[in-house]
Formats: structure tokens, C-alpha cells, sequence
């Protein structure tokens, strides 16, 4: 196999028309040239050079693979420029995954901002309810996914940037017998037939975990997938309900929303990277943007 460095010596050899000046171009000694020369024609099994005078000109063999080395020049070259865009963030992809709630909230102004300031990337986002979108980023198969993860929590290989804290409000129907109170503790719900508004997943397990804290387990009556349909359950009066703040948008007119302490069941959102996220303006600037896109909510 032909070695590409060597290949690029003979060329500034032809080009200069001799292995002295070659040799001033490139830095080297007229010797370390003479010597790269003399390992590309053993490689080549043919004379590359031939003296003319004090100079030298290419052989056949030496002026077709001069051509050559033009052309991986330029290729070269084109790829260090594609590369420079890529990491500079003027060009790529990137891929994001995401929850429904944090859509609107968080990661319609975060690319609003990335398009402005890196207009040249392209943005493949796909919404993942109800799977845990975790594992696209693990697997290599995403670059960003906006997660909920328990504070302090690290998974191997994967930087978890928190963004923000949601808070769980009670969902009541109209006319319980709490409704009339600002703020209830969470044991005050014990007793209650409940709505579940999650699937299976570390949102549940924030709500479940506070329960456990509050002595109690919640006695599911009706599930549901999503939190609309859950203010639509609770308004009918099946149960009641923890929905996140975010997920309380829009809300039904037939429940009452209350404060809950004792504990106040959270679920706190990271932005999942794999590391090392350095070097990748693109992402750096996405990370930028939500953490900012976060800080009202804070």
C-alpha cells in the first residue's frame, strides 16, 4: 500500500522541481526527503524520478501518482474543512429525543435559540412517551434526551444535566370534601381511590416513592397515559390524581389543583448527553439553550 504522507513529498518535489526546495517547503532535510522518495519507489516497485541537470522530473509512474496525490490533497483538504464546520457547529445533526410535557416548555424555546445561533445543523426530534428515552442516548442511537431522573443519580458514560424540578399538584374533583384547602399533605389522600396519570417509568416512581414516604401505597382505581386524561377522570369523579405542574397546562374545569407537602412528590429533569459532550458546539449550544430556556422555571 502506498503511503499517503510520501505520496505528498513527491509531489512537492515535482511541483518544486527539485529536492532541495522540496525540502525548504516542507521543513524537512534534503536527506529526509531523499529517503522518503527512495521508500514510495520500493513501495511503487518503479522509478518515480529521474535527473535532469540540477533538478529532477517525474517519470511516468511519477507524474500519474503526483496526480494522485493532488487529488488526495484536495480531499484531504475538504474533509479538515467539513470536519472544522462540524465541530464549529455550522453543519451536522443532531438528535434529540423527549418527553410530551417538556415539548412546549423547554424544548421549543431551546431550539428556537440553537437554530438562530447555529443555523446549518439539522435537528432529528422525535417524541418518546411512553418509553424512557434514556436508552436512545446509552445506545448511541441519540444525542440529547430530556429525561427524569432522581437528583444524583449517574449512569455509566452519560452526563445527566439537571434543567429543572416539576412539582406533583394534587387533582381533585369539585366539591371534595379538600378542595377547599390551599395546601394538603399527601397523607391526606391515603384513603382516596386515585387516577394514575403515569405509565410505568421514573415519573411513577416519584410519585409512588412520596407516597411510600407519606405511609401510604395509592390504591390505583382507573390508569390513565397522559395527564388530560387524567384531569378528565378525576372531574368525573373516579378518584383523584398527582399531576406535574407541567402537565397541568391546560386544565380541566371540573377539578381543583392544590399544593401538597409532606412530602412534595418531584420529579426532577436532566438533559442526558454521553460524554464527553467537549468539542461538539452543536450540542454545547443546545445544552446552553435549555438550561436557559429552564432558569424561569427555577
Amino acid at each position: 500500500m502506498l503511503d499517503v504522507r510520501r505520496l505528498q513529498v513527491l509531489r512537492a518535489v515535482v511541483t518544486s522541481g527539485s529536492v532541495t526546495a522540496a525540502a525548504n517547503h516542507l521543513g524537512y532535510t534534503p536527506s529526509a526527503v531523499s529517503q522518503q522518495i527512495s521508500a514510495l519507489e520500493k513501495q511503487a516497485g518503479v522509478a518515480l524520478l529521474e535527473r535532469i541537470g540540477r533538478g529532477v522530473r517525474p517519470t511516468a509512474a511519477g507524474k500519474l501518482l503526483t496526480e494522485h496525490a493532488a487529488t488526495i490533497g484536495r480531499h484531504v483538504a475538504a474533509a479538515e474543512t467539513a470536519l472544522a464546520d462540524l465541530r464549529e457547529g455550522r453543519t451536522g445533526q443532531l438528535t434529540v429525543r423527549y418527553f410530551a410535557t417538556v415539548g412546549s416548555t423547554l424544548l421549543a424555546p431551546a431550539l428556537a435559540d440553537l437554530r438562530e445561533r447555529f443555523p446549518g445543523v439539522r435537528i432529528d426530534l422525535r417524541m418518546t412517551d411512553p418509553d424512557d428515552p434514556l436508552p436512545e442516548v446509552t445506545k448511541g442511537h441519540a444525542d440529547l434526551a430530556i429525561v427524569v431522573r432522581a437528583r444524583g443519580t449517574h449512569h455509566e458514560g452519560v452526563q445527566l444535566v439537571h434543567l429543572r424540578d416539576d412539582a406533583y399538584r394534587a387533582v381533585l374533583p369539585k366539591g371534595h370534601r379538600l378542595a377547599s384547602k390551599r395546601v394538603i399533605n399527601l397523607s391526606d389522600l391515603a384513603e382516596e381511590a386515585w387516577v394514575g396519570s403515569e405509565t410505568p417509568g421514573p415519573c411513577l416512581d416519584s410519585v409512588v416513592n412520596a407516597c411510600a414516604a407519606a405511609g401510604f401505597s395509592p390504591d390505583f382505581a382507573v390508569e390513565s397515559g397522559d395527564y388530560a386524561t387524567a384531569q378528565g377522570l378525576v372531574a368525573a369523579g373516579l378518584g383523584v390524581a398527582l399531576v406535574p405542574e407541567m402537565g397541568l397546562a391546560s386544565r380541566h374545569p371540573g377539578v381543583t389543583v392544590l399544593k401538597v407537602r409532606n412530602p412534595e412528590p418531584i420529579r426532577s429533569i436532566h438533559a442526558a448527553v454521553r460524554t464527553p459532550v467537549t468539542g461538539q458546539s452543536a450540542l454545547e449550544g443546545l445544552l446552553a439553550a435549555l438550561t436557559q430556556a429552564a432558569c424561569p422555571a427555577l
